[in-house]
């Protein structure tokens, strides 16, 4: 967990100002990371993206800003700002910035 995360515990902060967009690149800042799960905050900046994978739990995407391709067993799907999307565990998914997004990611370990 990033040091500037620990000290925000425990006071209210605005997600989508708390990860900045850079150039050519994917940003994420790691909030939360325990055994039982993560929450971390990304920023992709436009033609980033995340290749397909697959992940043994459900994942949450919470898209923040912009909006986002995202690819769930070979269906894609556009998801935009203030929209969720639960990734299934266990079947493929990727995830395209067309133009730059930002989101929140919540993995939680288990069945």
């Amino acid at each position: 967990m990033s040091t500037e995360a620990v000290k925000l515990k425990g006071t209210a902060f605005h997600l989508a100002n708390f990860v900045d967009y850079s150039d050519d690149s994917v940003v994420s800042k790691t909030l939360l990371k325990k055994t039982t799960g993560n929450i971390t905050l990304f920023a992709f900046d436009t033609g980033q993206g995340l290749s397909e994978h697959t992940a043994p739990f459900d994942a949450v995407v919470f898209i923040l800003d912009g909006q986002a391709r995202i690819t769930i067993g070979g269906s894609p799907q556009n998801v935009g700002d203030g929209e969720m999307l639960i990734m299934p565990a266990n079947i493929s998914h990727a995830l395209h910035a067309e133009k730059r997004f930002k989101m929140l990611l919540v993995m939680i370990r288990g069945d």
